[in-house]
């Protein structure tokens, strides 16, 4: 991939030069021709950009270690969310303040990423902090202590929130 990135960045030096060298000389279609190279160049920059994030994932997050836990609202939950923070291990992780638009989409079935991380196999305690406010307008701040169990494959953690309780289900 290094070579190929290479190969790239010299095809467009030698055509900046002899675009310089040249310059006066170039009919409209070896300027058309040009133009389409620096097009293919640019479509070849932005793949090998798009592999290198799928890479750079895959070495910062590997399945062996990878946790992702998600917040969702119970279906009829009256509940107007503010604020969930999330510990892991007693060491906190992911905090959202929430905004009107992302309440709806929640509200409408929506599902937050709220954190992704690494943790090592074997089990661990995850704390979900919940601030918001009831339909009636009462200030809510509820907690909860769950025990979540990490094997080799990735784990998913879903937080579903209603007006009464804070629950959780991995996978």
């Amino acid at each position: 991939m290094l070579y190929r990135l290479t190969g790239i960045l010299i095809t467009v030096a030698v055509l900046c030069f002899f675009s310089a060298a040249y310059g006066a000389d170039i009919t409209k279609e070896e300027l058309k021709g040009q133009d389409e190279q620096v097009q293919d160049i640019k479509s070849d920059v932005l793949s090998i950009s798009a592999e290198l994030a799928k890479l750079e994932e895959k070495l910062l997050y590997p399945s062996s270690t990878e946790v992702s836990v998600f917040v969702s609202l119970a279906s009829g939950a009256t509940l107007r969310l503010d604020a969930v923070e999330i510990q892991m291990d007693g060491n906190p992780v992911a905090r959202h303040v929430y905004s009107f638009k992302e309440l709806e989409a929640m509200r409408k079935g929506g599902v937050q990423r709220i954190y992704t991380g690494n943790i090592r196999s074997g089990d661990h305690d995850l704390s979900v902090s919940v601030i918001g406010k009831t339909k009636g307008g009462s200030d809510i701040r509820k907690s909860e202590r769950f025990k979540i169990s990490k094997d080799v494959a990735p784990r998913i953690v879903e937080i579903s929130l209603s007006d009464q309780s804070i629950t959780e289900s991995s996978r």
